[in-house]
């Protein structure tokens, strides 16, 4: 026992000093001590350079002796494969795979490539990091792995089969929610005991949750002769109990058959969760199992926190009135706390990528920073605002391969009231290609951008390509002046006017040639699409999903330019997109767009002087600010007009049923040549049937006995 306890000691101290001088070196393991129970291991080696060689080598150690084996660079044999993966600059990730069987031997087995005894493999491992041939950094790994208990390509074809799932409620106590525990208010639960009942006798749950499962009041058998309405028993109903309206309520359809898994031995820790591939917007997940976040907006607002959900780009902006210098997350920001190490979601290995942090300053900081205060004297100066988070995730089919991080940051001069508005970005890479996020499956849906195109000519061979093209429309911030606004996306579904103002002086009103070129372009950057998808999910390489845009022919006023005004100016841009209903996809309809139409509103521009600004008219050089405007509708196609309405429905709307809440026509509907529910002569049929039952029941029912018993006492 003093000799085991000394051995570790012993193990203990020379791991230490080994990491000691790894971080000296700033090369160092992270875990710097694994012990493993399975085939495969991932480690992390921070400080990696081009110079750094791995090493792996299996070294003796003696719990009698006590001895421990030095870090070596020379090369061991071993049966392990050795793999490395370059995650980020001077970040390496390690990967150990056992290269042999560890299937149980059977009786006079002679293969060589299985297990002789239940313990198959314990050994101790060194991994070391070297530079030429001296050790920067070294990690002990301790292997104790036991054989299969079967065969690792056993399938199990057994699934989970309940009787009679069609014909019963499924679940006779669907409250039953944990396993082999009482569950609160949970009286049909079994694993209750008296003592438990007793706790809440009177408050169980009632329903089919419950597990109380009643017959419905129109079963004959449920009401009895006594205390019975009027219609029993000519309109009960002779059913089984088996069959009532909570057959399958809690089933769904499918049954889980077991998935084949590797077992070790019953008194060995099984090795971690392999992680769930990635999806399309499930979040991103950290190596501590937390959600990956960066600021985002909600209903307007800023929120610091948010997940980052896969192949989600995002681009937003959080405006933040600043009266001192930030001192915390995210206008403060440390680049250690933001290389974050987060899941690959690669489901073969258990993988980290770490955030690879790059920062750049920013000059101009016009584009960030608004102030009130422009003439004010000298403010107080905060350094390095972080004013820009701009992620690049590179992805590969359900899996993160590496994570950058541009880290945008500035000195800021607090006078007066600032304004600050910081930019935060997620953008989702295929190799260098940007992933395309699509405005529904198959029809748009309300609030997602409409997707515009541009067909690609130059890749011959009658090839079809047809490249994205966001479509835009005015968004000012700060001053609102269009050299200075941004744009937004223009969303389906969505009716909106927005605009910037363009500062214009008497001088260009003289050129206004060069005035109607100059907003002209202004407007077309908004809209550089020639192609507009007809549903949310198109196929770049199918024409037939796209549609031309259609440009109305600007058409001249007639007004002639003078010294002080310009006539003709494009000041308006105006978006129209026909929609239909083209079908419906689990009874919710799918809108396409069929038709997209842009046009130009005409106006003359002339400088106001009145009001005491006599400036602008006496100094050429001197501006004044007119607006230019964007704007969207979006027309719906109604889906079936009908024939025209005859001139009795336009006359006579008391016979309207649409326009009436009493309608007349159809107090005998099922009977009338409306009804297309099944032929004429059965409606017919089923409706007479219907009256002589209510015939009948009046007669013999309590109204029927109380006018006899009245007409006898007369």
């Amino acid at each position: 026992m003093a000799n085991a306890l000394s051995f570790t000691f012993i193990h203990v101290l020379c791991l230490l000093l080994h990491c000691s001088a790894s971080s000296a070196q700033n090369v160092v393991f992270q875990p710097s001590f694994l012990t493993i129970h399975g085939p495969s291991m991932t480690a992390l080696l921070y400080g990696f350079s081009s110079k750094i060689t791995l090493n792996l080598q299996a070294i003796p150690s003696s719990n009698v002796t006590g001895s421990f084996v030095p870090p070596s660079c020379v090369p061991g044999v071993t049966q392990w494969i050795l793999t490395s993966e370059l995650i980020a600059k001077t970040a390496v990730q390690v990967k150990l795979r056992l290269n042999r069987s560890l299937r149980l031997c059977g009786n006079n087995e002679t293969d060589t490539d299985c297990c002789v005894k239940p313990l198959c493999v314990l050994e101790t491992l060194q991994l070391t990091a070297c530079e030429g041939n001296t050790s920067q950094a070294s990690l002990i790994i301790q292997v104790k792995i036991y054989a299969l208990l079967g065969s690792g390509n056993m399938v199990f074809d057994n699934s989970t089969i309940i009787q009679n799932q069609v014909y019963r409620p499924l679940g006779d106590c669907p409250c039953d929610l944990t396993f082999n525990t009482c569950d609160l208010w949970c009286c049909c639960d079994k694993d209750c005991s008296t003592a438990d009942f007793k706790l809440f006798r009177y408050r169980c749950l009632t329903g089919p949750f419950g597990g109380q499962f009643p017959d419905p009041e129109y079963q004959c058998s449920v009401q009895s002769t006594q205390n019975s309405p009027d219609w029993f028993p000519f309109l009960c109903v002779t059913s089984p109990p088996e069959n009532n309206p909570y057959l399958g309520l809690f089933y769904q359809g499918n049954t889980m058959a077991p998935k084949p898994g590797i077992s070790f031995g019953g008194s060995v820790s099984l090795a971690p969760a392999l992680s769930n591939a990635y999806t399309e917007g499930s979040p991103i997940l950290t190596i501590k199992d937390q959600y990956f976040t960066i600021p985002q907006t909600l209903n307007g607002h800023c929120v610091t926190n948010a997940p980052v959900a896969f192949l989600k780009n995002l681009d937003v902006r959080c405006v933040t009135s600043v009266q001192a210098c930030p001192t915390e997350f995210p206008l403060q920001t440390i680049p250690e706390d933001l290389r974050a190490v987060v899941k690959n979601g690669i489901a073969v290995f258990v993988g980290n990528v770490v955030v690879d942090v790059t920062d750049q300053l920013a000059t101009e900081l016009n584009e960030f920073v608004t102030s009130s205060d422009i003439f004010g004297s000298s403010g107080l100066v905060c350094e390095n605002v972080t004013l820009a988070l701009d992620y690049n995730f590179h992805w590969k089919e359900n899996g993160i391969t590496g994570i950058t991080l541009t880290r945008t940051v500035g000195s800021v001069t607090l006078k007066g009231n600032v304004s600050l508005t910081t930019r935060y970005s997620a953008m989702f890479l295929s190799g260098d290609i940007m992933s395309e996020p699509n405005s529904g499956n198959p029809g748009y849906q309300v609030g997602r951008p409409v997707i515009g195109g541009i067909l690609n000519t130059s890749i011959g061979n009658d090839t079809v390509l047809i490249a994205r093209s966001p479509m835009h429309l005015w968004k000012p911030v700060n001053s609102g002046i269009c050299s200075s606004a941004d744009v937004r996306p223009l969303l389906f579904g969505e009716n909106s006017t927005s605009g910037c103002l363009i500062p214009v002086s008497r001088q260009n009103l003289t050129e206004c040639s060069l005035l109607r070129n100059s907003v002209h372009s202004l407007q077309g950057a908004l809209i550089e699409a020639t192609l507009v998808a007809r549903n949310g999910h198109p196929d770049a390489l199918t024409l037939a999903d796209w549609l031309n845009i259609t440009y109305v022919t600007l058409n001249s006023s007639g007004v002639e330019d003078s010294n002080s005004s310009c006539a003709d100016i494009p000041s308006h841009l105006h978006i129209y997109l026909w929609t239909l209903v083209s079908g419906f996809v689990d009874g919710i309809p799918q809108k396409d767009i069929k038709a997209v139409q842009i046009s130009y509103s005409l106006s003359s521009w002339r400088l106001k002087c009145g009001g005491g600004d006599s400036a602008v008219c006496m100094d050429p050089a001197e501006t004044q600010l007119l607006p230019i405007t964007s704007s969207v509708t979006f027309i719906d196609i109604p889906l079936n007009t009908g024939p025209p309405k005859t001139r009795y429905q336009i006359n006579f709307t008391e016979y309207d049923c649409n326009r009436n809440d009493v309608c007349w026509p159809e107090l005998a509907f099922p009977i009338t040549r409306f009804y297309t529910g099944e032929s004429y002569s059965q409606a017919l049929a089923k409706g007479l049937i219907l009256v002589f039952f209510f015939i009948v029941a009046s007669v013999l029912g309590n109204p029927w006995r109380q006018i006899r018993q009245i007409w006898n006492t007369i």
